[in-house]
């Protein structure tokens, strides 16, 4: 009984040790690629569940801490980050943070003016050796064996051929050192005097100077014609005096101009209403048509008089067990407007072909007729069990007066599911909202309104517009993607509130 007292009392600060050396590992590894936010929210989460697990005050908390922590990594961690990103301007064109956009600015070079060299590369058992010759003085030189460069930039010293003791065979032909070109641009050949020659052509190396030098004050100087860059931070590039910017840029705070450019610039804020109009519709019509159809079926699929109704049911909940991306692509291929069966049969039998893809009022239709037939399932199934948990008695007493099924539907059915439905509606809204998969595969938001410049379209909705922008406009703009998603994230939580608000009134009148 002694031995395992103090194995427990050994192995609890044993673990609790191993837990924190491990967790200040990994906040020093997050924070050393960049990621100091991701860093502080590992560390905070670490120091609860230390404190959370060793002290008595806390022991109802330790079966709640292991969800708790997963939302603060993959739901407010997320959250916050995109929150942040949209104070930025990050985007394709400033991908960089400052120092290394500086940096990288530092380390370009250029030929300098002294001799060119003739390079080739020879094969020396498994490694190779660089040749250089001055094609005006004659002088050769010949490395010391390297491996091909890789990651890393490799250095080699050279020394005159007569002295280095190789006798070259065959050098690499054009078509290898096109194949290993990469690679070469990171072999830096030192000469015996010391200058350091890089590549500058598939058979030439030159020596090479730094193309900008670093002021006391922060501003770059190009070596070759004495221009002067400044960093401007309000537009995240380093600019010459007369404003020109030089590439890369860099990331800078820019406060709320992403926020104000989504509701002022024309070219946003155009588009962004329109999209926002379309979206809470196409959300709103979604839910309703799926609980419409759901509903309904689900009552006579509860009919006792229905024949074969377990194979009904198992019929009509197919197109939920089928995964949804599947089921859009091949809605995709019924309505093909040349070869899908849906125009096939419309021109069959009235001698038409509409355009489902490119009329935006066709192609908004079908796209809630699609989603109408994913989401309908479940809605079925809920309502099914709901209505399964109406005391049949109720149903009994109605017949007796005589009511028919459409006064039992409005009277008992539906006042008794309503409720315990609300917060599904609510959800299935919140869902709809955001269904990007949909739009996506379906119509891609196509198609595009024709009087703006920026990628949107009619059957877009705000994630997927938010999307394009980010992701498929020409430049990329991540930090305006990112204010548009926060704008999206208040607007769901703003209409969720109102719903709920609004269903409790509802509730406290009918009291």
């Amino acid at each position: 009984m002694t031995s395992k007292t103090d194995l427990k009392r050994f192995l609890g600060p044993a673990l609790l040790g191993a837990f924190v050396v491990g967790a200040l590992y990994l906040v020093t590894v997050v924070h050393a690629v960049g990621e100091p936010l991701l860093a502080v929210t590992i560390l905070v989460i670490a120091a609860l569940a230390a404190w959370l697990y060793t002290s008595r005050r806390t022991y109802a908390y330790r079966y709640l801490y292991p969800a708790i922590g997963a939302a603060l990594i993959f739901v407010v961690f997320p959250m916050v980050y995109t929150m942040a990103i949209g104070f930025t301007n990050y985007g394709s064109r400033n991908l960089l943070d400052f120092p290394r956009a500086t940096q990288y600015l530092l380390d370009q070079t250029y030929a300098g003016d002294a001799s060119t060299y003739q390079f080739q590369v020879f094969p020396d058992g498994g490694r190779y050796r660089a040749r250089l010759e001055d094609q005006e003085k004659g002088d050769a030189f010949v490395s010391a064996p390297f491996d091909m460069p890789g990651e890393a930039p490799v250095e080699a010293r050279m020394a005159p051929q007569a002295e280095a003791g190789f006798t070259p065979g065959d050098p690499l032909d054009l078509a290898d050192v096109i194949a290993h070109e990469d690679n070469l641009k990171k072999l830096t050949l030192v000469l015996p005097a010391g200058t350091r020659l890089g590549m500058t052509g598939l058979s030439e190396y030159a020596a090479m100077k730094p193309l900008y030098r670093k002021n006391p004050d922060g501003t770059l100087v190009n070596n070759q014609d004495g221009t002067v860059l400044k960093a401007n931070f309000r537009t995240g590039f380093y600019e010459t005096g007369a404003g020109d910017q030089v590439q890369p840029g860099f990331q800078a705070h820019i406060g709320w101009k992403n926020y104000a450019r989504i509701f002022t610039d024309e070219k946003f804020s155009g588009p962004f209403l329109k999209i926002f109009v379309w979206t809470v519709l196409f959300a709103g019509l979604s839910v309703f048509l799926t609980c419409s159809l759901g509903m309904v079926l689900a009552v006579l699929l509860n009919w006792e008089a229905l024949r074969f109704r377990s194979v009904y049911r198992l019929l009509l909940f197919l197109p939920y067990a089928v995964p949804g991306f599947i089921s859009i692509l091949v809605w995709k291929g019924l309505f093909n407007s040349n070869t899908g069966e849906i125009n096939l049969i419309l021109n069959g039998l009235f001698g038409i072909k509409p355009g489902w893809f490119s009329d935006p009022t066709l192609a908004k239709i079908m796209i809630l007729i699609v989603n109408t037939w994913l989401g309908f399932p479940y809605m079925m199934v809920v309502s099914m069990g709901l209505i399964k948990a109406i005391p049949t008695d109720l149903y009994e007493a109605s017949a007796v007066a005589g009511a028919g099924p459409l006064t039992n539907f409005f009277k008992i059915t539906l006042p008794l599911i309503r409720r315990p439905l609300t917060p599904l509606l609510i959800s299935s809204f919140a869902f709809n909202f955001n269904n990007f998969v949909l739009i996506f595969l379906l119509t891609g938001g196509r198609p595009d309104f024709t009087d703006i410049t920026v990628p949107a379209g009619t059957t877009d909705i705000l994630i997927s517009y938010v999307y394009r922008l980010a992701f498929q406009d020409s430049g990329q703009q991540f930090g305006l993607g990112a204010a548009i998603s926060t704008v999206i994230f208040l607007l769901v939580a703003v209409l969720t509130v109102i719903q709920i608000r609004f269903t409790k009134i509802t509730e406290d009148e009918k009291r």
